[in-house]
């Protein structure tokens, strides 16, 4: 910096700016002003005379710190418009504020402020056939690539085949479809003309396969047509498969300029060329088109080895858009819940940090990552949407690791995350894997391709971070979408002691194969927890599954509607699986289900999933009910049968007296037998966001 500038700037920016704090109290803060059409030599602490950069900004706020301790709380006002960067903007432990004086990043009152990680896209010439081309520096030179494209503030999708639907693999030529099911294979056989060798660069295409829970991206490198037989550079981790039976998984072909049309483009990487072919009456030389270069926006970076740490720093009213991503060469993207993925916010070693009622969206990430050494941040009212990734993911260490390594006590309620996972599917809405002792609240989480929420990150009964979690009152449904399998609406991993799943709303969970559940407490999943939910309209699976744990307890909730199972215990152990009590559990053999956005007549299931041989779980004052057929078996014990193992002693098989099951109303009429037997009638009222 010019030394007379900084010399200014440095008397200039001790002058305080008087505002107005909460409950009509005054105070005085430090303001800083930035706006796209600022100037990074003026004084930045006017509102007349703005910085132009983000990092200007963050220099003067460590200007400020030279002078000692902060006195007063600092904001930075960001002045309507888009702010697009070069870089990721990076906050490290010297841009800290304190508890008493936080560092606010906001936006200026009533403009919207939009940080961006593209650049824009201009000088377009019309060609043939519709398409219009542009000439995009630095991506034949090899300095940037990007698998993302906005239009207009939407995504825009690369070519595909088929355009609808899916192909399916027709054979495994190493192995054969019925090798061990972790066979990993990189290449397949394809049916006659799906795939063709004459394609436009060949060697870009990417063959996206959906099979058991996970995406996995194949980069093409040749193709047989001879043999019908494609190759790529990549592996899959788990055999081509749909599921564990002999059945060639789906897939589709992504970036097939040779399938270009409307509302598609293409990235002629080769000669730096983007083809795009704008919708019907899209006016392409007065759109906003926008390709990331960045591929984060925000990373707070503190060490926690060092036991350094980013603190105070808050960021809100913010939107942030445009952060991309590329799998690195020689990775398919294989992995549950797309784990591998940055966030577009990224935070390492960050205490006492916020995000509040910001706006993520069109990124081809995560949206936001909390890791290692988190504590106390808080993630709240923030919109979460169009995410090429998933939503929110919280995750520090691992138990062999220092406890400032671990994650923990992080606020994440009242957040809107919907239509996630559009480029690497098998991302979640939210993951809650190892940390301990976070409310994760009141959020609505929708439209995913994979599992709504996950919480824990680990298998089996091995010591794990991940205890005394809070789950409670969020909104979850519409996920899965039949994409993939294995998943749930609320999915459980590990040990989680003091972990509570408290009154959520799930509904509409549908895999494509098997294990569409609504809450699935997976490998080892122990002492959680499971009470006051609403589960129903759940396909390919069961409300309620235990793969193997040890003594849950689920008491006090409401399942109903499944197209397979009502409950499913996948194994059986020396110790009690579960506790069951005070539950009720609807379902209809032969009702079509005439409920909201269902086209398919919804059969029931045959009651219980699995084995029930054994007796070591505890099953109790539940009301059961099918009104079509009242004298269902449990497994294939009549109900007297199975009283007389000691199960569901004091239960009773009768209308439960729902107002409307039919059409999602499970309020509890009077004269209900499961309140005669102690059921609480839930209240979801308060579900979801609270703003």
């Amino acid at each position: 910096m010019d030394m007379k500038v900084h010399s200014v700037f440095s008397s200039v920016f001790i002058i305080m700016a008087f505002s107005m704090f909460a409950f009509g109290v005054q105070a005085y803060e430090y303001s800083v002003y930035v706006s796209p059409d600022g100037d990074d030599s003026s004084v930045g602490t006017s509102i007349g005379k703005p910085f132009r950069t983000l990092e200007r900004a963050r220099e003067a706020v460590r200007e400020i710190k030279k002078n000692g301790t902060l006195r007063y709380p600092v904001t930075v006002y960001l002045r309507g418009g888009r702010y697009e960067l070069s870089e990721p903007f990076v906050l490290t432990m010297e841009d800290s504020g304190t508890e008493s004086c936080p560092v606010t990043y906001t936006v200026y009152s009533g403009e919207k402020a939009v940080i961006s990680g593209a650049r824009l896209v201009t000088g377009w010439k019309k060609g043939r056939n519709g398409l219009w081309t542009a000439d995009v520096p630095g991506i034949k030179e090899g300095e940037w690539y990007f698998r993302q494209l906005y239009v207009n503030g939407e995504s825009r999708y690369r070519p595909r085949l088929p355009r609808e639907g899916f192909f399916h693999i027709a054979d495994l030529p190493d192995g054969g479809l019925d090798a061990p099911w972790n066979t990993r294979n990189n290449r397949f056989v394809f049916s006659p003309g799906d795939i063709r060798a004459s394609w436009k660069n060949l060697t870009d295409i990417e063959i996206v396969a959906l099979h058991f829970w996970m995406d996995v991206h194949l980069p093409v490198i040749s193709v047989d047509e001879k043999t019908r037989t494609v190759t790529s550079s990549c592996s899959s981790s788990l055999r081509l498969t749909e599921s564990f039976e002999p059945v060639g998984a789906r897939y589709y072909v992504d970036n097939v300029f040779d399938a270009i049309r409307e509302g598609e483009w293409y990235l002629d990487r080769q000669n730096g060329v983007l083809f795009y072919k704008p919708l019907p009456g899209e006016n392409i030389m007065t759109a906003e088109i926008a390709a990331p270069f960045c591929p984060q926006l925000v990373v707070l970076r503190g060490d926690p080895d060092k036991r350094e740490s980013v603190e105070h720093v808050i960021f809100r009213s913010l939107t942030f858009m445009h952060a991309g991503y590329n799998l690195p060469s020689g990775n398919s993207g294989a992995a549950q819940a797309s784990i591998f993925l940055p966030g577009a916010i990224e935070a390492t070693g960050a205490k006492n940090c916020a995000f509040e009622d910001c706006t993520i969206a069109n990124v081809g990430t995560y949206g936001i990552r909390f890791g290692e050494g988190c504590f106390y941040n808080r993630l709240v009212g923030n919109e979460l949407a169009y995410l090429g990734g998933g939503g929110i993911i919280l995750s520090g260490s691992g138990a062999d690791k220092p406890r400032w390594n671990w994650n923990g006590h992080n606020t994440v309620t009242d957040n809107h995350i919907h239509h996630v996972g559009e480029v690497f599917h098998a991302a979640v809405g939210l993951l809650v894997g190892l940390t301990e002792y976070d409310d994760v609240s009141h959020n609505h989480i929708h439209h995913t391709r994979y599992t709504g929420m996950s919480v824990g990150w680990s298998w089996g009964y091995n010591r794990t971070v991940g205890w005394g979690n809070r789950i409670e009152y969020n909104h979850i449904h519409d996920c899965g979408q039949e994409w993939l399998s294995d998943m749930g609406g609320i999915y459980m991993l590990g040990l989680a002691p003091g972990t509570v799943v408290r009154n959520n709303l799930v509904h509409d969970i549908s895999s494509y194969k098997y294990g569409g559940l609504g809450i699935y407490t997976d490998e080892g999943s122990t002492h959680v927890l499971i009470e006051n939910n609403i589960v129903y309209r759940i396909g390919t699976g069961s409300p309620y599954y235990q793969h193997y744990g040890r003594e849950n307890v689920i008491q006090n909730n409401i399942w109903a509607f499944s197209k397979d199972q009502m409950m499913f215990r996948m194994r059986t152990e020396d110790h009690i699986s579960f506790y069951f009590e005070h539950n009720i559990l609807m379902w209809d053999d032969d009702t079509p289900w005439t409920g909201p956005d269902i086209p398919m007549d919804w059969v029931g299931p045959n009651q219980w999933g699995n084995t029930w041989a054994d007796d070591n779980f505890v099953m109790d004052y539940n009301v059961y009910w099918n009104p079509s057929h009242p004298d269902f078996m449990f497994k294939q014990w009549t109900f007297e049968q199975w009283r007389s193992r000691n199960h569901d002693v004091h239960s009773v098989v009768a209308d439960p007296l729902f107002e409307d099951p039919y059409n999602d109303n499970f309020t509890l009429k009077p004269g209900s037998p499961a309140l005669k037997l102690g059921f609480e009638p839930i209240d979801m009222s308060t579900v979801g966001p609270r703003r």
